[in-house]
């Protein structure tokens, strides 16, 4: 979709997509959905907002959700915001990661969604940012599943909210990725940044050093270059960062660039990595590429991906250009290898 002008900083969120929806039906409902998302992330702010006066939202219930991580009070109380903001909307079918099972909320309902309510929820008691992550497709003739189980290029929307000092909402309809901030006076989401680019190259990366002996090959050979700095052959330094948290570690990446990295390792339970491909992966990717950086899984295109189970695993690499298409050419072209990199002629990243 071509991106019509951009409307000036501060405008609603909701006078922003009605205008972009006009004699759109699929949009209006789009739109619909989103402003209903709005809904429940002020409502999951809220709660957060309380911190340990709400009592202790970050504690585990005892049960496990579908994909068998221990779910944390706030996530079942964020999955019921969702489910219920969404249940009047033009959504047939609901996908959360929350559920054993697709949803189904309307029968006639021309939509389909596909959300994780609280991404990083074992951050919560120590008061990092979390968020929720959404992304929305046509609903499929030939059923629930067909409707989750295609490529995320077919995705129509996505976007997260980001809790922090305050509540985003970063998203596209499929033209452009825009910031809106919750103004809390008015309790309305207004634009902040229009037509955000992630930068193509920087110096910054993401990654959970701690597990850099499970790590395969490209992974590693990537990251000591790096480490080696200005003394390397990538030339230059670069800094590390790591918040354990999707939706926080993507803002900063939108804020100034830099990549992440969320691999498969050589772990059992890591082999295929670790983040949803539904739920999380794909409307991230879309998110990225939308603003002209990029998404793999260290060989593949995340969008090309078509889930074969609800609750898939995938690796995830994703931002600036560049430093995304350095990695792949690590994992395809044997001139990346260990044997050929100069840190390992001699040294590696701990056997100095």
């Amino acid at each position: 979709m071509e991106r019509q002008t951009s409307q000036p900083i501060g405008t609603p969120l909701e006078f922003c997509l009605r205008q972009r929806a006009a004699g759109s039906a699929q949009q209006a409902a789009v739109t619909d959905v989103i402003l209903a998302l709005c809904d429940a992330a002020q409502s999951i702010a809220r709660l957060l907002a309380k911190g340990p006066l709400g009592g202790s939202l970050g504690a585990e219930t005892g049960q496990d959700n579908s994909d068998g991580d221990s779910q944390k009070a706030l996530d079942v109380l964020a999955n019921d915001h969702v489910v219920r903001v969404l249940e009047p909307t033009p959504v047939r079918y609901l996908a959360s990661e929350e559920e054993d099972a697709i949803l189904t909320l309307r029968e006639d309902a021309p939509l389909a969604v596909a959300v994780d309510p609280l991404d990083g929820s074992s951050n919560i008691d120590v008061n990092v940012s979390v968020g929720t992550i959404f992304s929305v497709y046509t609903a499929s003739k030939e059923g629930a599943s067909a409707s989750f189980f295609r490529p995320g290029s077919e995705q129509i929307a996505a976007g997260y909210f980001v809790y922090g000092p305050h509540t985003a909402l970063m998203l596209t309809t499929d033209d452009g990725v825009d910031l809106f901030v919750l103004d809390p006076e008015y309790r309305t989401f207004r634009l902040a940044q229009p037509a955000l680019v992630i930068v193509p190259s920087t110096s910054e990366f993401a990654i959970n050093a701690s597990n850099y002996r499970h790590w395969l090959e490209p992974v590693r050979t990537f990251i000591d270059d790096c480490l080696e700095g200005v003394d390397g052959p990538r030339g230059k330094d670069f800094n590390m960062r790591w918040v354990a948290s999707l939706v926080a570690e993507t803002h900063r990446i939108f804020s100034r660039g830099g990549v992440f990295l969320y691999p498969a390792d050589m772990r059992e339970a890591y082999a295929n990595g670790r983040l949803r491909l539904i739920y999380e992966a794909a409307p991230i990717a879309m998110l990225v590429e939308q603003a002209g950086g990029l998404a793999i899984d260290g060989t593949r295109r995340i969008l090309d991906r078509i889930p074969t189970e609800l609750h898939q695993r995938t690796p995830l690499i994703f931002g600036s250009s560049e430093k995304v298409a350095r990695i792949q050419n690590y994992h395809t072209d044997p001139g990346y290898s260990r044997g050929q990199s100069p840190l390992f002629r001699t040294r590696g990243l701990f056997n100095a």
